[in-house]
């Protein structure tokens, strides 16, 4: 209990640090002023595109298509994943299928591959992103099987999701291959923002321990601990969490629901109030969030509940005074309660413009690529799947024009 109140007041502290000055970047880097983005002393405001597959394909001409066609549609940045991991008895398979894959995992430990299958392909995306002036928020592991890799090969049978943010030996594991991605691209202004997890919540694959339980703090001192470590490296490109956005509001209105209870581990408010965690990002999903409200004659609106969604953390951010990118939304297809995405979508995206945010729809669909019609075998989980790279069916780009409309 001591230590938590010692890393709250620690927090609290480093308050008067966030509202510094902030230092002066080098030309080409993005950075923030207020609640807004800037490059070069100009607002740089931006509509962008999930692109998690991009590194996932083995064509580079493919690749130069999708910044060539992302270019057309006005994306100025793009979101990808800086992970790719396998377990060392997948090894062979990865090489049979040509799988990009950048750690391999045996006996507790992972070897880095820099090879044409590996970092190559990285290489290659990022320095694609450079020539057509699209920036790139790159992503150091996943909630969703990225992190139980470290758990199962550091603590096999270990049974808390949580214990990865705070093992000291999963932490150093995380730590090592963080510091091989930043220093790799640390002097590249093609990086947007680096970002610390894809969604990260108290539980996984594995449930969560008493630990990481509503006000504990357990993700936030995570949060604050990797930030800190990433600008400890990096003094220049911006960083941020990479998560969903829930908040933890003691309102007895929400105490049941996932999103505002602290269930999930973040605290939105709170974790926008981190020295450097430069600006703030969620995502937006109700109709996975809220499955049991989905059915004919339901009175549950899923885009009033999305503008409520854009709503709240934009004046979370407001108070806070950083940045706030919408950075994942979608909708399944069309629902029972409400008109599909050519009417619900416009009408977040035009919130969210109004409310003075960037937004990356998920994802982006690219066109025409060469490669098995666009499907190949990627790794997306922790074993190897068939899937529609550009397109997975459920969230389907949907054209910039008819976003904003």
């Amino acid at each position: 209990m001591q230590k938590m109140k010692l890393f709250w007041l620690s927090c609290l502290l480093s308050l008067t640090a966030a509202a510094a000055p902030k230092k002066s970047v080098p030309p080409g880097f993005v950075t923030t002023r207020g609640t807004e983005f800037e490059l070069d002393g100009s607002p740089f405001a931006f509509v962008g595109a999930n692109s998690y597959w991009l590194p996932l394909l083995t064509s580079l001409d493919d690749v130069e298509s999708t910044f060539q066609q992302m270019s057309l549609q006005g994306v100025k940045v793009f979101r990808t994943w800086g992970f790719n991991a396998i377990n060392g008895s997948e090894l062979a398979g990865a090489l049979e299928s040509n799988l990009t894959y950048y750690q391999v995992w045996n006996n507790g430990d992972w070897t880095l591959n820099e090879g044409p299958q590996g970092l190559e392909r990285l290489d290659n995306v990022l320095h694609l992103a450079s020539k057509y002036d699209i920036r790139v928020i790159l992503t150091f592991t996943n909630n969703w099987q990225g992190m139980e890799l470290y758990v199962d090969h550091i603590t096999p049978g270990a049974s808390f999701h949580d214990v990865f943010y705070t093992d000291p030996n999963m932490i150093a594991s995380y730590q090592r291959y963080v510091k091989t991605i930043v220093n790799r691209y640390k002097s590249s202004s093609t990086i947007f923002a680096w970002e610390l997890m894809n969604e990260a919540r108290c539980l996984g694959d594995l449930p969560a321990s008493p630990a990481c339980v509503p006000g504990s703090g357990t993700l936030a001192k995570w949060y604050k601990e990797q930030s800190d470590f990433v600008r400890s490296l990096d003094p220049f490109h911006m960083i941020t969490t990479g998560g969903e956005g829930h908040f933890y509001w003691k309102d007895p209105a929400f105490a049941s629901d996932y999103n505002f209870n602290g269930q999930a581990g973040e605290d939105f408010d709170f974790d926008l109030t981190l020295p450097n965690l430069d600006f703030a990002v969620y995502h937006m999903y109700p109709q996975t969030w809220y499955p049991q409200l989905d059915f004919p004659g339901s009175n549950f609106s899923i885009e009033a509940w999305g503008l409520e969604w854009i709503d709240y953390h934009a004046a979370a951010a407001t108070k806070a005074g950083k940045p706030l990118l919408l950075e994942e939304f979608g909708l399944l297809g069309p629902s029972f309660y409400a008109e599909n995405k050519t009417t619900i979508y416009p009408s977040w995206v035009n919130r969210a413009l109004e409310t003075n945010h960037a937004i990356l729809p998920w994802q982006f669909g690219a066109l025409g690529l060469s490669e098995s019609g666009g499907n190949r075998l990627i790794k997306y989980a922790d074993a190897l799947i068939d899937g529609a790279s550009p397109n997975d069916g459920e969230r389907k780009f949907v054209p910039f024009a008819r976003l904003i409309g």
